[in-house]
Parts: structure tokens; sequence; C-alpha cells
């Protein structure tokens, strides 16, 4: 199967802007949404020259019986695939305006329903659009040992609980309409964390006593951009996924390892007592999925990690929260 005709929702945001320039090849392909317009390109880049964007407020509803030209059920008319990457992030609002996490929950519902509503005519079918949504690793919390899409849902803060309720609302009302869902529980993206991405100089880092991390910094399952990138492609393209999906690279990676590789300094703090010391996913479901992809699925490494994010180079931002 080649790559589908895909809405990709929210592609303004970080993880949008290393689609954009990772999918370059599918871009006839691809429709970008985004609530306002797309950052304008620097002289150097001609690679958003291509780019199908749809500007619309996704939460938006036309009156009842009025027809609405902007509308997000419109947009998907043909599409093959939804990919959701809007949400909210603690952090992430307006200066002096909180972040309403309650907005993953709809962003998804709103999702799911513009599926249900448009058909794929393009792809000569009926059958409605299929759903991915972003959710995280932060919906297991602190539980130790490899954590499997089945392990439960034991979310540590607002963040992960508001993914927790974006899954369950969402995987109710897809059932109801007969759309095909998968939420994608990513680990943390090297260069869009609150680490490597968020360092500043002065940064402090969580250090545990002997015995919490091997390493005494945190350990999260990570996934590079441009490998995330990669693996979203192939996902995308396989018919028939599961409703909940770990997407990582194999291994954990210690955070001062990360900062390490990229050359940042550090000072190391006393964990406090809520502070989560590992988060390692079960790939092993991700990789059944992606057996011809051997190249896809390659461990973790800080320094190529690292340099992944140097040749794409997505702006940072200080202010995303641990996972």
């Amino acid at each position: 199967m080649g790559f589908p005709v895909t809405v990709v929702l929210g592609a303004s945001g970080r993880i949008g802007s290393v689609l954009r320039q990772e999918w370059q090849p599918y871009h006839d392909r691809i429709r970008w949404q985004a609530r306002r317009a797309a950052p304008r390109p620097r002289a150097d880049e001609d690679w958003h020259l291509d780019e199908d964007w749809h500007l619309l407020d996704p939460l938006a509803r036309a009156p009842k019986g009025l027809a609405a030209p902007d509308d997000l059920a419109q947009l998907m008319t043909g599409a093959e695939v939804l990919l959701c990457l809007a949400g909210s992030i603690p952090g992430r609002g307006k200066p002096g305006q909180d972040v309403d996490l309650a907005d993953n929950s709809r962003l998804a519902l709103a999702a799911v329903e513009a599926a249900a509503e448009a058909t794929g005519a393009a792809a000569g079918t009926t059958a409605p659009a299929r759903v991915f949504l972003c959710s995280s690793a932060a919906v297991y919390g602190n539980q130790s040992g490899l954590l499997q899409e089945s392990a439960a849902l034991r979310p540590a803060n607002a963040y992960g609980e508001a993914k927790a309720e974006m899954e369950q609302r969402a995987a109710r009302r897809a059932q109801e309409l007969g759309v095909q869902l998968c939420a994608l529980r990513i680990g943390n993206i090297a260069g869009l964390d609150a680490v490597l991405g968020g360092w500043r100089p002065g940064f402090r880092l969580d250090h545990f006593a002997d015995g919490q991390s091997p390493g005494h910094s945190p350990r999260r399952s990570y996934v590079g951009v441009q490998a995330l990138a990669r693996i979203l492609a192939a996902l995308v393209a396989v018919p028939n996924l599961p409703s909940i999906l770990n997407l990582a690279q194999p291994g954990a990676v210690e955070m001062a390892a990360l900062l390490r590789a990229a050359g940042r300094d550090y000072e190391p703090v006393p964990a406090p007592d809520h502070a989560i010391a590992e988060v390692q996913l079960d790939l092993e479901l991700l990789q059944q999925i992606l057996p011809s992809h051997p190249d896809l699925m390659t461990a973790a490494d800080p320094i190529r990690m690292v340099a992944e994010w140097a040749a794409l180079n997505p702006a940072p931002n200080p202010k995303e929260p641990h996972r």
C-alpha cells in the first residue's frame, strides 16, 4: 500500500514542522491543517511551496442545517487517514492564560466525527478514514518494567490524565461510529522534549539516589525526530492497526546522556519524591507491525538522535513538560 491521502490536523506545531520536512515526497497526498497561517519559510527554504494548507478551527461547527466551507468533515472528503497532532500541553498557552487540557478530548472527538461524516471516495471505498491520535507515555505514570499497551493507566499528572481521558472518550465514540482508531502512545521526542529541546544555560536535571535510575538521571523511551517521521509514514500505510500502540525506539535513554551528546551543561539536583525515574515502553507490538522495516526500529542512540534534531532544527520549547 502506498502513502494514503492524509489530513494532518495541527500541522503548524513542532511535530508538524518535522513531518513537513521529512514527508516532502508525499506532499501531493497530504492536506495540512492549522488554525492560523503556516510559518513563513526562511529565504533558503523552498520545501514549503507545494504544501496544501487549510486554515480552519476543528472545534468550530456550523449551525445546524448550514454548510460550512471550512468544516473539518469537508476537508476529510476523499481522505483515507486523519493524523491528529493537535492538542493542548501545560505551559503552551498564551501569556497569562491557562491551557484547557480538555481540548485534547474535544479535538480527538472532532477528528473521529469528521472521519465518520466524510468517506474515502478517492480511494474507491465508503469506509470512514482511519484516525490516528497522538497520545503519550504519560498515561502510564510511575510504573516499573516494560510497559505494554495492556498495562493499567496510572497517570501521575494532569497532562497524563487528559491524554488518558482523550483515549477513552475517542475510543468509545469511534466504536459507535464505526471509525478505525489508533491512539499512539509516543515516548519522549528528542529535541521536542523538556530536556534537549528545553535546555537553557543553568539547566537543572533531576538525579536519583543509587538504585532508582542506573545512570542517576531520569530514563525514558525516546524517539528521534527523523525516526518518528519515518515510523509514522509507515504506520499510516498499514490498513489495520490495534486501537493502542506504543511508539518509540528500543531501549531507555538517560536524559543526562542526551545532554552530554548535545554538548549541553547541566546542574544535577536531587529528584523530588514525585519524580519518575524510568518510563520504558514495550515495543513488541510495534515491531511486529513493521517487520519489513527493520531500519525503523534501531535502538535509541543519544548521539544519533541529537544529530537528527540538529539536521531538521525544529524550534525548541523550554516549557514542554517532563513525561
